[in-house]
Formats: structure tokens, C-alpha cells, sequence
């Protein structure tokens, strides 16, 4: 499979929360907590649990930088 998106980090599942809909997915990347919301089915498709190994595939339209 190819991707468009390029910043592909390889993470942990820390925890998973559940709503109606989506769910909070967090991740622990070496140390850096990495937060995603996806719905509730794509959580159950890729049966995500916590401890599972993951990539994080980030691809934004905007990014910002506060000093």
C-alpha cells in the first residue's frame, strides 16, 4: 500500500476511550504522548487494545509554533 502522508512515527497504545461515536486513542511515542480521535468502528476494525504497537500517520494541512 502507498501513502501520500510522510510522518509516520511508530508508537504504543497507551489507553483507549470510547464515546457513542469516537473514540480517544493515546499513544506513547518515546516518551512524547501522541493523542488521536477516530471513530469508535475503525477502533474495533483494527481491534486495537492497549500495548498494541502502531504507526501514527500524521498528515496536516497547517502546523503552528509558539515560542
Amino acid at each position: 500500500m502507498k501513502i501520500s502522508g510522510r510522518n509516520k512515527l511508530e508508537a504504543t497504545v497507551k489507553d483507549i476511550t470510547k464515546g457513542a461515536v469516537m473514540a480517544k486513542v493515546v499513544m506513547d511515542y518515546k516518551g512524547t504522548e501522541l493523542v488521536a480521535a477516530i471513530t469508535v468502528d475503525s477502533v474495533e476494525d483494527l481491534k486495537l487494545a492497549v500495548g498494541d504497537k502502531v504507526t501514527a500517520l500524521i498528515k496536516a494541512t497547517e502546523m503552528m509554533i509558539i515560542k
